[in-house]
Protein backbone atom coordinates (compact mmCIF):
# COMPACT_ATOMS: atom_id res chain seq x y z
CA UNK A 1 0.00 0.00 0.00
CA UNK A 2 1.07 3.56 -0.60
CA UNK A 3 1.35 5.66 2.31
CA UNK A 4 1.76 9.42 2.83
CA UNK A 5 3.65 11.08 5.75
CA UNK A 6 2.40 14.05 7.53
CA UNK A 7 4.55 16.36 9.66
CA UNK A 8 3.07 19.68 11.66
CA UNK A 9 5.77 20.65 14.31
CA UNK A 10 3.61 23.84 15.93
CA UNK A 11 4.04 25.66 18.79
CA UNK A 12 2.99 23.38 21.15
CA UNK A 13 3.06 19.75 19.54
CA UNK A 14 5.21 17.49 17.96
CA UNK A 15 2.97 15.65 14.66
CA UNK A 16 3.48 13.02 12.04
CA UNK A 17 0.92 11.16 10.88
CA UNK A 18 0.55 8.53 7.64
CA UNK A 19 -2.69 7.94 5.57
CA UNK A 20 -2.97 5.96 3.32
CA UNK A 21 -4.47 5.28 -0.16
CA UNK A 22 -8.10 5.96 1.08
CA UNK A 23 -7.49 9.05 3.26
CA UNK A 24 -7.65 7.30 6.35
CA UNK A 25 -5.15 7.28 9.17
CA UNK A 26 -3.01 4.50 9.24
CA UNK A 27 -0.53 5.90 12.56
CA UNK A 28 -0.59 9.07 14.71
CA UNK A 29 1.77 10.06 16.64
CA UNK A 30 1.92 13.07 18.24
CA UNK A 31 4.24 15.04 21.48
CA UNK A 32 3.24 17.82 23.44
CA UNK A 33 5.96 20.10 24.50
CA UNK A 34 7.11 20.43 27.90
CA UNK A 35 5.79 23.48 29.41
CA UNK A 36 7.14 24.68 33.30
CA UNK A 37 4.47 24.16 35.42
CA UNK A 38 2.78 27.74 36.02
CA UNK A 39 4.08 29.39 32.97
CA UNK A 40 1.98 30.41 29.89
CA UNK A 41 3.83 28.57 26.98
CA UNK A 42 7.16 28.67 25.33
CA UNK A 43 10.30 30.82 23.49
CA UNK A 44 10.42 29.98 20.19
CA UNK A 45 13.89 28.56 20.70
CA UNK A 46 12.85 26.32 22.93
CA UNK A 47 9.90 24.93 21.35
CA UNK A 48 12.56 24.67 18.55
CA UNK A 49 14.81 22.52 20.54
CA UNK A 50 11.92 20.22 21.88
CA UNK A 51 10.97 19.35 17.94
CA UNK A 52 14.07 18.60 16.99
CA UNK A 53 14.43 15.79 19.70
CA UNK A 54 11.19 14.98 19.25
CA UNK A 55 10.56 13.65 15.53
CA UNK A 56 13.13 11.01 15.40
CA UNK A 57 11.22 9.29 18.48
CA UNK A 58 8.30 9.33 17.29
CA UNK A 59 9.25 8.50 13.38
CA UNK A 60 10.74 5.16 15.51
CA UNK A 61 6.84 4.43 16.28
CA UNK A 62 5.94 3.77 13.08
CA UNK A 63 8.46 1.47 11.66
CA UNK A 64 6.87 -1.39 11.38
CA UNK A 65 4.47 0.59 9.08
CA UNK A 66 7.05 0.23 6.02
CA UNK A 67 7.83 -3.42 6.49
CA UNK A 68 5.35 -3.99 3.37
CA UNK A 69 4.15 -0.61 2.54
CA UNK A 70 5.75 2.17 0.57
CA UNK A 71 6.30 5.98 1.40
CA UNK A 72 5.24 7.84 -1.53
CA UNK A 73 4.75 11.59 -0.87
CA UNK A 74 5.06 13.96 2.41
CA UNK A 75 3.00 16.79 3.50
CA UNK A 76 4.61 19.27 6.23
CA UNK A 77 3.43 22.34 7.49
CA UNK A 78 5.71 25.06 6.54
CA UNK A 79 4.89 28.18 8.33
CA UNK A 80 1.83 29.40 10.10
CA UNK A 81 -0.66 30.80 7.54
CA UNK A 82 -0.45 30.89 3.60
CA UNK A 83 0.48 34.40 3.39
CA UNK A 84 3.72 35.72 2.79
CA UNK A 85 4.48 37.41 5.66
CA UNK A 86 4.04 34.54 7.79
CA UNK A 87 6.76 32.95 9.56
CA UNK A 88 7.82 30.74 12.90
CA UNK A 89 11.03 29.00 13.20
CA UNK A 90 9.42 26.49 15.24
CA UNK A 91 8.27 25.31 11.92
CA UNK A 92 11.75 24.76 10.72
CA UNK A 93 12.68 21.15 12.24
CA UNK A 94 9.50 20.05 10.45
CA UNK A 95 10.86 21.16 6.98
CA UNK A 96 13.78 20.45 7.50
CA UNK A 97 13.35 16.88 8.33
CA UNK A 98 10.67 16.59 5.22
CA UNK A 99 13.04 18.17 3.35
CA UNK A 100 15.98 15.33 4.11
CA UNK A 101 13.98 12.46 3.62
CA UNK A 102 12.45 13.44 0.69
CA UNK A 103 16.19 13.55 -1.01
CA UNK A 104 16.92 10.49 0.51
CA UNK A 105 14.03 8.52 -0.75
CA UNK A 106 13.62 10.82 -4.10
CA UNK A 107 9.56 11.19 -3.21
CA UNK A 108 7.69 14.65 -3.54
CA UNK A 109 7.52 17.10 -0.80
CA UNK A 110 4.59 18.95 -0.79
CA UNK A 111 4.52 22.27 1.69
CA UNK A 112 1.43 23.51 3.45
CA UNK A 113 0.72 25.81 6.48
CA UNK A 114 -0.38 24.88 9.49
CA UNK A 115 -3.57 26.78 9.07
CA UNK A 116 -4.25 24.65 6.07
CA UNK A 117 -3.03 21.55 7.89
CA UNK A 118 -6.32 22.52 10.08
CA UNK A 119 -8.36 22.70 7.35
CA UNK A 120 -7.53 19.73 5.41
CA UNK A 121 -8.04 17.18 8.91
CA UNK A 122 -11.91 19.43 9.48
CA UNK A 123 -12.41 18.16 5.90
CA UNK A 124 -10.91 14.69 6.31
CA UNK A 125 -12.17 14.26 9.68
CA UNK A 126 -15.74 15.95 9.73
CA UNK A 127 -17.35 14.00 7.34
CA UNK A 128 -20.10 15.81 4.37
CA UNK A 129 -18.06 18.83 3.73
CA UNK A 130 -18.02 18.70 -0.15
CA UNK A 131 -18.24 22.20 -1.44
CA UNK A 132 -15.28 23.94 -2.78
CA UNK A 133 -16.19 26.75 -0.78
CA UNK A 134 -16.99 27.21 2.55
CA UNK A 135 -16.13 28.72 6.12
CA UNK A 136 -13.59 28.53 8.39
CA UNK A 137 -13.57 29.25 12.24
CA UNK A 138 -9.95 28.48 13.32
CA UNK A 139 -10.02 28.93 17.13
CA UNK A 140 -6.55 27.90 19.26
CA UNK A 141 -3.91 29.56 21.37
CA UNK A 142 -2.49 30.96 17.86
CA UNK A 143 -5.21 32.07 15.87
CA UNK A 144 -8.37 32.82 16.42
CA UNK A 145 -10.19 33.97 12.79
CA UNK A 146 -13.05 33.71 11.03
CA UNK A 147 -12.74 33.21 6.82
CA UNK A 148 -13.51 32.22 4.05
CA UNK A 149 -12.07 29.29 2.01
CA UNK A 150 -11.91 28.57 -1.90
CA UNK A 151 -10.65 25.28 -2.89
CA UNK A 152 -8.40 24.86 -5.81
CA UNK A 153 -9.26 22.18 -7.84
CA UNK A 154 -5.58 21.99 -9.91
CA UNK A 155 -3.55 21.73 -7.09
CA UNK A 156 -5.91 21.40 -4.04
CA UNK A 157 -4.43 24.90 -2.41
CA UNK A 158 -6.62 27.01 -0.45
CA UNK A 159 -7.43 30.74 -0.62
CA UNK A 160 -7.86 31.75 2.70
CA UNK A 161 -9.33 35.52 2.95
CA UNK A 162 -9.71 36.77 6.68
CA UNK A 163 -13.51 37.82 7.34
CA UNK A 164 -12.42 38.94 11.21
CA UNK A 165 -10.13 38.37 13.89
CA UNK A 166 -9.64 38.68 17.67
CA UNK A 167 -8.09 42.50 18.24
CA UNK A 168 -6.28 40.98 21.15
CA UNK A 169 -6.05 37.70 22.52
CA UNK A 170 -6.73 34.24 21.10
CA UNK A 171 -9.51 31.93 21.93
CA UNK A 172 -7.11 29.11 23.42
CA UNK A 173 -5.41 31.85 25.69
CA UNK A 174 -8.17 32.75 27.50
CA UNK A 175 -8.72 29.58 28.55
CA UNK A 176 -5.13 28.55 29.08
CA UNK A 177 -4.65 31.83 31.02
CA UNK A 178 -8.06 31.44 33.10
CA UNK A 179 -6.95 27.89 33.53
CA UNK A 180 -3.88 28.92 34.69
CA UNK A 181 -4.99 31.21 37.39
CA UNK A 182 -7.00 28.64 38.51
CA UNK A 183 -4.05 26.45 39.06
CA UNK A 184 -4.21 24.22 36.10
CA UNK A 185 -1.41 23.05 34.10
CA UNK A 186 -0.82 24.71 31.08
CA UNK A 187 -2.25 24.04 28.32
CA UNK A 188 -5.79 23.80 30.47
CA UNK A 189 -8.16 23.55 27.83
CA UNK A 190 -9.20 19.70 28.58
CA UNK A 191 -9.40 20.02 32.58
CA UNK A 192 -11.27 23.64 31.89
CA UNK A 193 -13.75 21.33 30.03
CA UNK A 194 -14.18 18.99 33.02
CA UNK A 195 -15.00 21.34 35.72
CA UNK A 196 -17.19 23.37 33.17
CA UNK A 197 -18.94 20.19 33.15
CA UNK A 198 -19.54 20.03 36.73
CA UNK A 199 -21.81 22.93 36.71
CA UNK A 200 -24.69 24.65 34.50
CA UNK A 201 -24.14 28.03 36.46
CA UNK A 202 -22.38 30.91 35.18
CA UNK A 203 -21.85 34.62 36.01
CA UNK A 204 -22.71 36.71 33.69
CA UNK A 205 -19.77 38.24 31.74
CA UNK A 206 -20.04 40.99 28.63
CA UNK A 207 -19.15 39.98 25.10
CA UNK A 208 -17.16 42.28 22.74
CA UNK A 209 -17.99 41.93 18.88
CA UNK A 210 -17.90 45.07 16.19
CA UNK A 211 -17.69 44.73 12.89
CA UNK A 212 -15.79 41.46 12.49
CA UNK A 213 -13.28 42.18 15.38
CA UNK A 214 -13.86 40.56 18.89
CA UNK A 215 -12.11 40.80 22.04
CA UNK A 216 -11.28 38.67 24.61
CA UNK A 217 -9.36 40.66 27.00
CA UNK A 218 -11.99 42.15 29.28
CA UNK A 219 -13.67 38.92 29.73
CA UNK A 220 -10.36 37.08 31.02
CA UNK A 221 -9.64 40.48 33.14
CA UNK A 222 -13.25 40.62 34.58
CA UNK A 223 -12.70 36.40 35.71
CA UNK A 224 -9.43 36.94 37.22
CA UNK A 225 -10.99 39.65 39.37
CA UNK A 226 -13.35 37.09 40.84
CA UNK A 227 -11.17 34.37 40.91
CA UNK A 228 -11.16 33.05 44.40
CA UNK A 229 -14.90 34.67 45.36
CA UNK A 230 -16.57 32.39 42.57
CA UNK A 231 -16.10 28.58 42.47
CA UNK A 232 -13.88 27.13 39.77
CA UNK A 233 -16.38 25.38 38.40
CA UNK A 234 -18.52 28.44 37.68
CA UNK A 235 -15.43 30.29 36.20
CA UNK A 236 -15.02 28.03 33.77
CA UNK A 237 -18.53 27.11 32.95
CA UNK A 238 -18.87 31.27 31.89
CA UNK A 239 -15.23 31.34 29.89
CA UNK A 240 -16.64 28.80 27.79
CA UNK A 241 -20.22 30.81 27.83
CA UNK A 242 -18.17 33.84 26.65
CA UNK A 243 -16.82 32.08 24.14
CA UNK A 244 -19.63 30.61 22.76
CA UNK A 245 -21.90 33.69 22.51
CA UNK A 246 -18.78 35.75 21.21
CA UNK A 247 -18.62 33.11 18.49
CA UNK A 248 -22.66 33.02 17.59
CA UNK A 249 -22.29 37.17 17.11
CA UNK A 250 -19.67 36.47 15.21
CA UNK A 251 -20.86 33.99 12.71
CA UNK A 252 -24.00 35.87 12.75
CA UNK A 253 -22.19 39.03 11.40
CA UNK A 254 -21.03 37.26 8.55
CA UNK A 255 -24.33 36.65 7.39
CA UNK A 256 -24.13 40.01 5.09
CA UNK A 257 -20.72 39.38 3.97
CA UNK A 258 -21.53 36.63 2.46
CA UNK A 259 -24.03 33.95 0.91
CA UNK A 260 -22.25 30.91 1.69
CA UNK A 261 -23.67 28.87 4.78
CA UNK A 262 -21.43 25.92 5.85
CA UNK A 263 -18.76 26.71 8.15
CA UNK A 264 -15.86 24.51 9.27
CA UNK A 265 -14.82 24.74 12.81
CA UNK A 266 -11.18 23.97 13.63
CA UNK A 267 -8.59 24.50 16.12
CA UNK A 268 -7.92 23.39 19.18
CA UNK A 269 -10.77 25.38 21.17
CA UNK A 270 -12.97 23.57 18.66
CA UNK A 271 -13.10 20.50 20.62
CA UNK A 272 -14.60 21.56 23.08
CA UNK A 273 -18.10 19.82 23.36
CA UNK A 274 -19.82 22.69 25.10
CA UNK A 275 -18.92 25.07 22.33
CA UNK A 276 -19.83 22.93 20.01
CA UNK A 277 -23.34 22.12 21.66
CA UNK A 278 -24.04 26.36 21.96
CA UNK A 279 -22.86 26.92 18.72
CA UNK A 280 -25.11 24.04 17.25
CA UNK A 281 -28.28 25.46 18.98
CA UNK A 282 -28.07 29.01 18.10
CA UNK A 283 -27.21 28.66 14.33
CA UNK A 284 -30.12 26.15 13.05
CA UNK A 285 -30.13 27.97 9.44
CA UNK A 286 -26.25 27.40 9.27
CA UNK A 287 -24.45 23.71 8.25
CA UNK A 288 -21.78 23.68 10.97
CA UNK A 289 -18.75 21.37 10.50
CA UNK A 290 -16.56 19.82 13.30
CA UNK A 291 -13.13 18.26 12.91
CA UNK A 292 -13.48 15.46 15.07
CA UNK A 293 -11.97 16.52 18.26
CA UNK A 294 -9.09 13.94 18.13
CA UNK A 295 -8.37 15.85 14.84
CA UNK A 296 -9.64 19.64 16.36
CA UNK A 297 -6.25 19.84 18.14
CA UNK A 298 -2.58 20.19 16.63
CA UNK A 299 -2.34 16.60 14.20
CA UNK A 300 -0.32 16.33 11.03
CA UNK A 301 -3.51 14.59 9.31
CA UNK A 302 -3.99 17.29 7.24
CA UNK A 303 -0.22 17.70 6.20
CA UNK A 304 -0.17 14.17 4.79
CA UNK A 305 -4.15 14.41 3.79
CA UNK A 306 -2.81 17.23 1.50
CA UNK A 307 -0.25 15.20 0.25
CA UNK A 308 -1.74 12.88 -0.89
CA UNK A 309 -4.10 14.87 -2.71
CA UNK A 310 -1.39 16.46 -4.23
CA UNK A 311 0.51 12.79 -4.82
CA UNK A 312 -2.59 11.95 -6.65
CA UNK A 313 -3.31 8.89 -4.35
CA UNK A 314 -6.17 10.16 -3.13
CA UNK A 315 -9.31 12.68 -4.34
CA UNK A 316 -12.05 14.50 -3.16
CA UNK A 317 -14.87 15.82 -5.23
Amino acid sequence: MKLVLGIDTSNYTTSICLVGEDGKVVADQRKILNVASGARGLRQSEALFQHVKNLPELTANIQNHFNTNTLTAIGVSAKPRPRDDSYMPVFIPGTSFASSLGHILGIPVYETTHQETHIWSGVASSGGLKESRFLALHLSGGTTELTEVKRYSNDFRLAVESLGCTLDLHAGQLVDRLGVKLGLPFPAGPLLENLANKTLETVPISTFHRNGKISFSGPLTALERIVGQVEPEILARTCLDVIARTLIKWIRFTESKTDCREILVIGGVAANLLIREQLEKSLPDWKLFFASPKYSVDNAYGAAYYGALRAGIITIS
